[in-house]
């Protein structure tokens, strides 16, 4: 079976004896259909295509037009069955041959090279406003190898598509090759369509005046997030303003991108543009600029505000119109309201944002080490609670244990609650995710299988292992892997579960560029995992404060968690040494360390570990006076 990439784009010839000529009454009744389809009057267009079919015969072009025609009828909403109508067209492969127009047209030759695409092109927008952006590019992957056979305005016309689902996949780098490729073959460059007094018009003037507008436009967001020079125009449109803002955001000046945002919703207001997809995306947008800034109270705010808005854009989904259903963005903002959550300390309200995008980026192991680290977060808060409230359960307190039952819950882990095995459960993902990342990280686009065309060839390779996150480099896979690492081997000492702590520890400890705060918590791990495997002597190696001199002070002070400094991560190894001798026997060495430690981040546990020593000790010399007869 030939391959669409395979199959030879057959120009369509007006006298070719396949199909009837087209006389001056078939020109008239097209001229109407097409007149009629502008108008809006689909119910008149749609009755000339039956007339035509009975004069004509049936062909792809009129199957087509009708099903375009019924689609536009539905307001736009019916786009499932008009998706089945194309694919029925691909299908057949006799009508396949035949070329096919995007609209009802009043030309009686049709271009040769740009109708055989149309098809594709309209399936490939479909999936676009659907959010099925990989699907989109691996339909208009045969037009890309034949962008040449094509004129310019067609040429435009599927770059511009092409170049939004490239953005809207993170591939930046690759979105803007392709741009400069797309823009050569229109016979501009980026400098020239992007200058301070260009007119899109007039640098494209073969061109639809919106499509050119809308390249100019994609051409700039390309080289924003690209960090390349470009001076974004201030024209007062709201798409040229927001560019700005993310120009600001990039750059860094945060305060400018909340002004420039802040001009966006008031000019808007005055402008009588006030829309519910607007709001939502300033509201989404002010919440990541005070995120980035640790305003995250405020962040998520916004994000919340932003939900509500979106709500009204999802509230009757089935029933919006199809360009309606691309402005839906309630994963992409409950991802970030998750994020926020967390900063905040509120796990379960974290945990619940994060499954909405879970359905949808279940891909993403950042995604996944978010999830965990909520679900351990609500187990630290009930913890707590506990130690200063009292258990809530009549279960008995253990001294050198923190084990929990696997099943915490009663239920199973596989059932999505912020409970420690679904953490388990998580960090498997993450790690499997992860794993699997970092061997194709930064891979040649030359590597690539397959005989495709240069245009294909020539575009690099983004790391967009993250969506809705942006590209990721090595570095930050390497970052993500010891994050798992490390909170997998807490999870699964909490678990029990000490082989696999254990072993995440130690590979903890082999990571590459692994930070200071992370050395220590792997060998506080693999010495608690050592210690309750009853490997004393193996684990004393992993308790010794004399390494903890050796890292770096930044390191501590800069991370939002307990350890503050070097001195409470000294309190912290010394109290963990004590515990070990103290199970060993050396009563008289721990109890001297524990006097060392005198960091508040230690005090109580230092005291009840005092007291325990002083029980036991008591206890030992109790057994050893004789009773007298």
């Amino acid at each position: 079976m030939e391959t669409p990439e395979e199959t030879p784009v057959t120009p369509e010839i007006p006298n070719s004896p396949e199909k009837p000529k087209i006389d001056s009454q078939d020109y008239r009744l097209i001229s109407k259909a097409n007149d009629d389809f502008e108008s809006g009057d689909y119910d008149a267009c749609l009755e000339i295509l039956d007339q035509l079919e009975l004069l004509r015969g049936s062909d792809s072009k009129l199957l087509h037009n009708r099903a375009i025609a019924k689609f536009y009828k539905t307001q736009c909403r019916n786009h499932e069955a008009l998706l089945k109508s194309l694919e029925e067209l691909d299908d057949d492969k006799g009508l396949n041959r035949l070329a096919v127009l995007p609209q009802i047209t009043s030309s009686p030759t049709p271009d040769s090279g740009a109708s055989t695409f149309i098809p594709i092109y309209n399936k490939a927008v479909i999936f676009y406003h659907r959010h099925m952006f990989e699907t989109a590019l691996l339909t208009l992957k045969p037009l890309v190898q034949k962008l040449d056979s094509y004129d310019e305005s067609s040429i435009a016309l599927i770059g511009v598509l092409i170049l939004r689902l490239l953005l809207a996949t993170n591939r930046l780098r690759k979105a803007y090759d392709f741009l400069e490729i797309l823009l050569q073959k229109l016979g501009t460059t980026t400098l020239t369509l992007t200058a301070e007094d260009s007119n899109p018009q007039e640098v494209l003037s073969r061109i639809d005046e919106n499509l050119a507008r809308c390249l100019k436009l994609l051409c700039m967001l390309s080289m924003v997030v690209n960090r390349k020079v470009v001076l974004v125009p201030e024209d007062g449109t709201i798409e040229f303003s927001a560019l700005k803002a993310h120009q600001y955001y990039i750059m860094k000046d945060f305060q400018m991108a909340a002004k420039q945002l802040k001009k966006i919703n008031v000019d808007s207001y005055r402008g009588g543009l006030y829309n519910h997809e607007l709001n939502t995306l300033i509201a989404n947008n002010m919440g990541v600029i005070h995120l980035r800034v640790r305003h995250y109270a405020i962040a998520a705010k916004f994000f919340q505000n932003a939900i509500v808005f979106d709500k009204h854009i999802a509230a009757n989904l089935r029933q919006a119109e199809l360009h309606q259903m691309s402005s839906v963005r309630s994963c992409e903002i409950l991802y970030n309201l998750g994020i926020a959550m967390l900063h905040l300390r509120r796990p379960k309200e974290a945990f619940q944002s994060f499954l909405v995008p879970l359905k949808t980026y279940h891909n993403n192991p950042r995604l996944w080490l978010r999830i965990a680290e909520a679900c351990i977060m609500e187990h630290e808060l009930r913890r707590a609670t506990e130690e200063k409230y009292g258990p809530t359960s009549n279960q008995n307190r253990v001294l050198f244990s923190n084990r929990i039952p696997y099943t915490e819950s009663g239920q199973s882990a596989a059932v999505p609650e912020p409970t420690m095995p679904f953490a388990a459960l998580s960090l498997r993902n993450a790690l499997y995710l992860t794993r699997a990342y970092s061997h194709q990280v930064n891979i040649p686009a030359g590597s690539e299988e397959g005989n495709e065309e240069e245009t294909c060839k020539s575009l690099p390779t983004d790391n967009n292992f993250c969506n809705p996150s942006g590209p990721v480099t090595k570095e930050s896979l390497d970052i993500i892997l010891s994050a798992v690492y490390a909170a997998y081997s807490y999870v699964s000492l909490r678990l029990g579960d000490y082989v696999t702590a254990l072993e995440m520890a130690q590979e903890l400890l082999k990571t590459d560029r692994i930070s200071d705060a992370h050395k220590l918590l792997a060998h506080m791990y693999a010495g608690e995992a050592l210690i309750m495997m009853d490997k004393l002597a193996e684990a004393r190696p992993h308790f010794e404060p004399t390494f903890v001199s050796t890292l770096n002070t930044f390191d501590f002070e800069t991370k939002d968690w307990h350890l503050k400094s070097l001195d409470a991560a000294q309190n912290v190894v010394r109290y963990n040494l004590a515990v070990a001798l103290n199970l060993k026997g050396d009563f008289e060495v721990a109890k001297s360390l524990l006097n060392t430690c005198t960091h508040p981040i230690v005090a109580s546990k230092v005291f009840a570990l005092k007291v325990y020593i002083d029980k036991t000790q008591a206890a030992a010399a109790a057994s050893l006076v004789t009773p007298r007869i």
